[in-house]
């Protein structure tokens, strides 16, 4: 059960958040606000698109507090609403107030490693030494020159979008990010062991704190109990950001190939991101319309896991990932997953994943065909993940075990 330790408040700053979509890292504030709120009062400072994905998520506790910081509205191009919530977030680390009895007591969670979400850390920790600051790192960013993929020495797959513009400006801005988190956080959250050696000062200290993410565990297990005996009607899901690092226009050339073996195979598709109109455009370049169908972005509840639930196994072919909570919610529905053998899924799926080689897409493509073909070794491989998801990967044991650790 969670405990008010010495009268402790959190401020949250997420001002990160932006356009449709949850990403890992904005699932991950949200639930331990959610359930931090319930004893601590937690201060969430964020923009409008926060406090709509907060709505959205019926984010709410009894001594949650939600602050738009924006007086007008966000502009409507991206990179001048980055620039703009940049100044937003310095603006509150320099004009905030507070009492000088809540400064020793006073924890800032920055919900983010991009500007907006550390300046303001950063500011206030300089201002009020005596705070503690727990940053957030959920993922290195790749090698510009490489961009979102990672291959193993022996694989022989080919991905010809590499992204390196993407991944040049997410570089840029861990950049600056990672010598303020270094020099000024108290303690620094990661969400894989691998992730701890970006800050061996935090590590060698015991203030790295490793949390591989969750899923809604009771509500899952209610609504399973309500749809566990719906006909299965799409042979595989995929959910998650439509990001150059997801593999999404990858994973439409899978399916083709899963389509010449099988030519009613149908792919649901639940997620939405800047990679939406490619997946449009090479599903109608492949002449897959019958076979893929896009959700969009699907909030968790009825007609998610109604997708889930009808749905014979997960697709998760993520080229670059610190972790994957998207197959996890759809693992606890007891199907199993195919993705590429990451470094971060060593911790985070050590059973029901087929893994294939990084990159190469007809490997991937059998894995999903030996799963469809074999009824027996499929609904084994979902006991699997549907065992391991309901013993580890619960929001109230991860969010208590986090502040654990944070109030030491």
């Amino acid at each position: 059960m969670l405990k008010n330790k010495n009268k402790d408040i959190f401020y949250f700053f997420a001002l990160a958040p932006t356009g449709k979509g949850l990403s890992g890292g904005d699932r991950i504030f949200i639930e331990l606000a959610r359930e931090w709120s319930k004893k601590i009062p937690v201060r969430i400072f964020t923009t409008q698109e926060g406090v709509e994905m907060a709505g959205e998520q019926k984010l709410s506790g009894s001594y949650l507090t939600i602050e738009r910081l924006e007086k007008g509205y966000l502009p409507n191009n991206f990179f001048l609403k980055y620039i703009y919530k940049i100044f937003l977030g310095i603006r509150l680390g320099l004009t905030f107030r507070t009492a000088k009895s809540d400064i020793q007591h006073l924890f800032l969670y920055s919900s983010s490693d991009f500007w907006m979400d550390v300046l303001p850390a950063v500011i206030l920790k300089t201002r009020f030494t005596k705070v503690k600051w727990i940053a957030t790192w959920f993922q290195t960013a790749p090698n510009p020159l490489r961009g979102f993929e990672e291959r193993d020495s022996e694989n022989q797959g080919q991905r010809f979008r590499t992204y390196k513009y993407s991944a040049l400006m997410y570089g840029f801005s861990q950049l600056a990010s990672k010598p303020l988190i270094t020099k000024f956080a108290d303690k620094v959250i990661v969400n894989n062991e691998e992730e701890k050696k970006q800050f061996l000062k935090h590590t060698k200290r015991g203030d790295t704190i490793v949390l591989l993410g969750a899923v809604p565990l009771k509500e899952i297990k209610n609504w399973k109990a309500k749809l566990s005996k719906l006909p299965k009607k799409y042979d595989a899901v995929f959910q998650g950001r439509f990001h150059p690092q997801k593999g999404v226009v990858e994973l439409v050339e899978i399916w083709k190939k899963v389509v010449e073996k099988k030519p009613n195979a149908k792919l649901a598709m639940i997620g939405d991101g800047p990679l939406m109109q490619d997946v449009r455009d090479k599903i109608q370049d492949l002449g897959l319309q019958k076979n893929i169908k896009l959700f969009g972005y699907l909030f968790d509840g009825p007609e998610k896991y109604e997708i889930f639930s009808r749905s014979k196994l997960v697709v998760h072919p993520a080229f670059y990932d610190s972790g994957g909570m998207a197959s996890a919610e759809a693992m606890a529905f007891g199907i199993p997953v195919v993705g590429f053998d990451l470094k971060a899924y060593e911790s985070y799926y050590p059973q029901g994943m087929l893994k294939v080689p990084v990159g190469d897409l007809s490997a991937f493509g059998d894995a999903i065909l030996k799963l469809l073909d074999n009824d027996d070794f499929r609904r084994a491989e979902g006991e699997n993940a549907e065992k391991m998801i309901f013993s580890k990967w619960s929001w109230n044991k991860r969010t208590s075990e986090v502040l654990d650790k944070i109030q030491e």
